[in-house]
């Protein structure tokens, strides 16, 4: 509890002081549902914390699948530098 105290800068003195402001302030019934809205937004805060903690776990820990292989790319053909095989029979005339 010092070490708490320490991180305020209070003493016991001033520490009395401040719950006696707070107890005049807001009275007595509205400091249990103060403190109980405190409560429950530091569980949320550090539920917010552990998830977002968990995710960049999990995020960190996953394989990412391998790249896939490359694949081989032909040129495309240009029908003018295409030859074709093809002989059309001669009509050859016998000299003489």
């Amino acid at each position: 509890m010092n070490a708490l105290l320490a991180v305020f800068g209070m003493g016991g003195t001033e520490l009395i002081l401040v719950l006696g402001a707070v107890l005049i302030l807001f009275g007595a019934k509205k400091i249990p549902e103060f403190a109980k809205g405190l409560g429950q937004g530091m569980k949320e805060f550090k539920k917010a914390s552990r998830e977002v903690s968990e995710e960049l776990e999990n995020a960190m820990n996953t394989d990412t699948p391998p790249p896939p292989p490359p694949k081989k790319i032909t040129p495309p053909v240009d029908a003018e530098s295409v030859t074709t095989d093809v002989h059309a029979p001669s009509s050859t005339v016998p000299r003489g």
